[in-house]
């Protein structure tokens, strides 16, 4: 198990004051990095002598630096947003955060480069990364260890580097390549070139390779050698796999379908993922999972983290309700005859609406009446506990709804941050690389045998069991059918923000209304309740500048408008 030690943390905070990147990196820098003699940090000498310390830092390098947080609060959230209080799925048609964090002013569309919301600390925390990353890649060549270890950490820190880059090119389009560069305080910060951004299609490629080399260096397995949560063979190929898929798509335009598809097939042939045999709900809380390719872990004591339990849990279970899923979202699963509701001939009955659903639903959502905890939901009015008139109503959910996923019910709402036991979050499983295969070979070739088959396994896996697509689909009724099996299984997982750009589909998805549920007693329906669509979260606004985040004014200002912002901002 990758365990994150307190000291490495320090570590890695410190660690980003020894050396600058260049200007628009300041803002992740603490202002003692001119101190003479520090005695507060360990030292560059001390890594390089002591080959466990070195290999605490390359581990600290999958953390990240801590943006806008102090010391205490708790280790930052490592690559992307995930296991932070408001998730990506809160600024889609997934989720809202209850008491908004700043995401609402990305979901009512007054995003700005000087107002960035929840969203604003992705660049300078993923530079920070990759500025670590270059540091002990420079300095490895000194580390007195055995050539094929050290072989193994370069790979990995390719990786984590790769890694930092992926969230640059998604979120804000071409990157500030930099290579293996770490400038130091006296080098010419305002040379242009130290801000060029290259084109996405050269800032995919660069990743892509660094992927590549990875690859061929670390290892097919975890061991008591190379913990559980640490690179592997199988991650470096699988995030290449996301990132051509990423390059083929209407937005990027940078790549083919045809290469994505061959990516993807690479993962499949190592022969070492499947999909889980434990359950969907379970696949989640289990961190030994074969069906996960690289994960988090979290573990308590060590690498603090925000509990998902009690961040996203009812009210009335002392919850804070968090991530409310949307009646957007509910609306589109499926019947467990794989009809879709709005089929006249699937079943559904609108006040009584939450039977027979595809079984991912159940394990996804709380909705009024699922069972919870030794208990039921009640989010109807009057009266409902998990309603605006139970306990904490201040925490009461907005659309109706409570999250699921990544719950889990052994672990208490209250108090539960010194809880024994990991918990995972997955970057990357085995589902999204099949479904990153349908979708290119589907592309590249139509809809083959081979795409049925991998969509099929997946709705077809134990506790799922969906029927299989229809047969003769054509490639534009193959390609809706695999992005809603995308935004079903993939749920809440952050894939939802990049898809919806990716495909250029986000002026509808994000325009449409956000909905959620109003649930009230009424004895004379089947259910004992009416069900009544409303408006969750209203003035929902996307435009066509938001398919990229703009760099933070911040950043731009650091280097002299050297750097060039996103169209719009």
């Amino acid at each position: 198990m990758l365990n994150y030690k307190i000291y490495t943390m320090k570590l890695l905070k410190k660690s980003s004051c020894w050396i600058v990147l260049f200007g628009l990196l300041f803002s992740a820098c603490k202002k003692d990095f001119l101190d003479v003699n520090p005695t507060d940090r360990l030292t560059s000498a001390s890594i390089t002598t002591d080959t466990s310390l070195f290999e605490a830092y390359v581990k600290s390098t999958y953390i990240g630096e801590t943006i806008g947080q102090n010391e205490g609060e708790g280790s930052p959230p490592g690559f992307g947003r995930g296991f932070e209080y408001a998730m990506s799925s809160s600024v889609t048609d997934e989720s809202m955060y209850n008491t908004d964090n700043g995401s609402w002013l990305i979901e009512q569309g007054q995003m700005a480069a000087n107002n960035t919301g929840f969203m604003g600390s992705l660049w300078a925390r993923s530079y920070a990364g990759i500025r670590s990353v270059n540091y002990a890649l420079g300095i490895i060549k000194n580390i007195n260890m055995s050539a094929g270890h050290k072989n193994m950490l370069i790979g990995e820190l390719e990786f984590i580097r790769a890694y930092r880059y992926q969230d640059i090119i998604r979120n804000y389009g071409g990157a500030v390549l930099i290579g293996d560069q770490v400038s130091q305080l006296t080098d010419n910060l305002q040379n242009p070139a130290l801000f060029a951004r290259a084109t996405i299609q050269q800032s995919i490629a660069y990743a892509s390779a660094q992927l590549d080399d990875a690859a061929s260096k670390l290892p097919l397995d975890n061991s008591s050698t190379w913990a559980l949560g640490r690179a592997t063979k199988g991650a470096a190929l699988a995030l290449k796999s996301r990132l051509l898929l990423y390059a083929a798509s209407p937005l990027y335009n940078a790549g083919t379908w045809q290469d994505a598809a061959t990516a993807a097939q690479a993962v499949i042939n190592l022969g070492k993922y499947s999909l889980s045999q434990n359950g969907y709900q379970q696949l989640f809380l289990s961190p030994n999972d074969n069906e996960i390719i690289f994960e988090r872990l979290f573990v308590p004591n060590v690498a603090r983290h925000v509990c998902m339990e009690i961040s996203n849990g009812p009210n009335s279970y002392d919850g804070w309700a968090g991530n409310t899923p949307f009646q957007n979202i509910v609306d589109d699963y499926e019947m467990d005859n794989g009809k879709a509701i709005s089929d006249p001939t699937s079943g559904y009955d609108p006040q009584n609406p939450y039977v027979n659903r595809d079984p991912r639903f159940y394990a996804t959502i709380l909705y009024n009446g699922a069972p919870y905890r030794g208990s039921n939901v009640e989010v109807y009015l009057p009266g409902g506990k998990d309603s605006n008139q139970g306990p904490s109503n201040w925490n009461a959910s907005q659309t109706g709804y409570y999250l699921k996923k990544f719950m889990n019910d052994a672990y208490p709402i209250d108090n539960p941050w010194s809880v024994a036991g990991a918990q995972p979050w997955i970057y990357i499983r085995y589902a999204e690389v099949l479904l990153n295969y349908a979708e290119a070979q589907n592309e590249a070739s139509g809809p083959d045998a081979t795409v049925y088959a991998a969509i099929n396994s997946i709705r077809s896996r134990a506790s799922v069991n969906m029927p299989p697509l229809p047969a003769g689909l054509s490639q534009s009724d193959m390609r809706t059918a695999i992005q809603l099996e995308r935004r079903i299984e993939l749920a809440y997982e952050e894939h939802r923000f990049y898809d919806v750009r990716r495909w250029k589909i986000a002026q509808t998805t994000e325009n449409v209304p956000a909905y959620g549920i109003s649930v009230t007693v009424n004895p004379a329906n089947p259910s004992g309740y009416t069900y009544t669509r409303k408006i969750s979260l209203a003035n929902r606004s996307f435009l066509p500048q938001h398919y990229w985040l703009p760099i933070p004014l911040t950043e731009i200002q650091a280097s002299n408008g050297q750097l060039k912002q996103n169209p719009g901002y």
